[in-house]
């Protein structure tokens, strides 16, 4: 499978930036923050947060299924309908049996567990809704999906925290390489800003507290970064083999030439403090494409805004990335959007090598002092042959994907 490079045809995307690539990607160019007061955390110790804006699901998906799909699961089909009319295919028309769905998120459907938790507390067992569980199952991201497209092939949803989508994307790229799909849809959803999932992640600290000014909370690589802003919405990619798209004359945005996932093995949130285990990952992806650290230009951070995970991440970046690539991290926008991120990143990264430009990195002012890499504090047009997108998860999860040119 080393060296197998696969094709990305098609890209949908809901984001914190806009509903769509074009008003996702134009929102991380542009950097402008996405992050704002949110009115349903107002009981929580932390009230800022990234919504995806305007986001009707009746509208885009009809009454009656809006109502039968937990948030995470509405924006994933959104960005899937988008990503397979992008890649010009037909699933009334294709082999669904050779189509394939492995998707990724952190936690499922919380906003439907809570809500019905409510319901059992208020007004007892036998008012709580037999959707429940359909709704709130992590597997359910990719049966859904499956369903809505008729792809019968693998379908499996993987959960490494906030390396999912990236982590789904590599899987994906396998299965493509074993030949056991000629199609996958691949990359991640979340839907995780509620009450008690916020104030879990607020009581450890993780969150920015800058409600004086939201929207400069998220602040990746900044000497004043006090932590992330969490986010939502999804990332799908629809990946083919680079011949199967070349003979239908499709579209390419992208190839993922190389894939490396690790683990810590350090502590159950806090990184490995040296970046080990990230480092590894993004070596371990470098060697699968043939690549030489120093042959890569753009990364694309996980950058989460958190004194730690960007100290740590940086520090790797310096000491094995030789080529002096430039780096951003688009969660300056979108805030950390948990288990879609690694997803939602990836494309920008396709984005970035399609248009040859990398977005600037929102909220930064002044770099950390301790941080000796180039960052990218404005818009910048470039060629780029090689990128990569890093992610990195509780529990010591590491994901590095390389993307190449069409």
């Amino acid at each position: 499978m080393a060296g197998m490079d696969i094709a990305v045809t098609g890209l949908g995307l809901v984001t914190p930036g806009g509903i769509g690539v074009g008003p996702s990607w134009a929102a991380v160019c542009d950097g402008r923050p996405a992050a704002a007061l949110d009115p349903v955390l107002a009981d929580n110790p932390v009230r800022i947060s990234c919504r995806v804006p305007d986001f009707d699901p009746e509208q885009l998906l009809s009454a009656r299924r809006a109502h039968r799909l937990d948030r995470f699961v509405q924006f994933a089909l959104v960005a899937a309908h988008e990503a397979v009319a992008d890649a010009g295919l037909d699933p009334t028309t294709w082999d669904g049996a050779r189509v394939g769905v492995v998707l990724g998120c952190a936690d499922g459907g919380p906003g439907t567990v809570e809500e019905q938790h409510r319901v059992l507390l208020e007004q007892g067992a036998d008012r709580v809704s037999p959707l429940l569980l359909p709704m709130q199952l992590p597997n359910m991201l990719a049966g859904q999906t499956a369903i809505e497209f008729g792809a019968t092939g693998p379908n499996l949803v993987v959960a490494t925290a906030c390396a999912s989508g990236a982590t789904a994307i590599g899987t994906a790229r396998d299965l493509l390489a074993l030949g056991r799909c000629d199609v996958v849809l691949a990359g991640g959803s979340e839907a995780m800003i509620t009450p008690l999932v916020m104030a879990g992640f607020a009581q450890m600290g993780a969150l920015s507290r800058r409600e004086d000014d939201p929207a400069s909370a998220s602040r990746p690589f900044d000497a004043d970064r006090d932590g992330f802003v969490a986010g939502e919405g999804a990332g799908i990619l629809v990946m083919e083999r680079v011949e199967d798209a070349r003979a239908r004359g499709a579209h390419i945005h992208g190839r993922i030439i190389g894939y490396g996932a690790t683990a810590d093995a350090h502590h159950m949130t806090s990184p490995h403090p040296d970046g080990a285990g990230i480092e590894a990952a993004v070596r371990a992806a470098l060697a699968d494409a043939g690549a030489d650290p120093d042959d890569v230009q753009h990364v694309n951070a996980h950058g989460t805004s958190t004194p730690l995970n960007d100290l740590a991440e940086a520090r790797m970046i310096q000491r094995t990335l030789q080529g002096d690539p430039l780096v951003t991290s688009t969660k300056g926008v979108t805030g950390h959007l948990l288990g879609a991120a690694g997803a939602v990143e990836a494309a920008f990264a396709l984005l970035s090598i399609e248009h040859e430009m990398v977005p600037p990195i929102a909220g930064l002012c002044i770099p950390d002092p301790r941080i000796d890499i180039k960052l990218a504090q404005s818009a910048t047009s470039m060629p780029i042959d090689l990128a990569l997108s890093n992610s990195c998860g509780f529990g010591g999860q590491n994901t590095a994907l390389a993307i190449a040119p069409a």
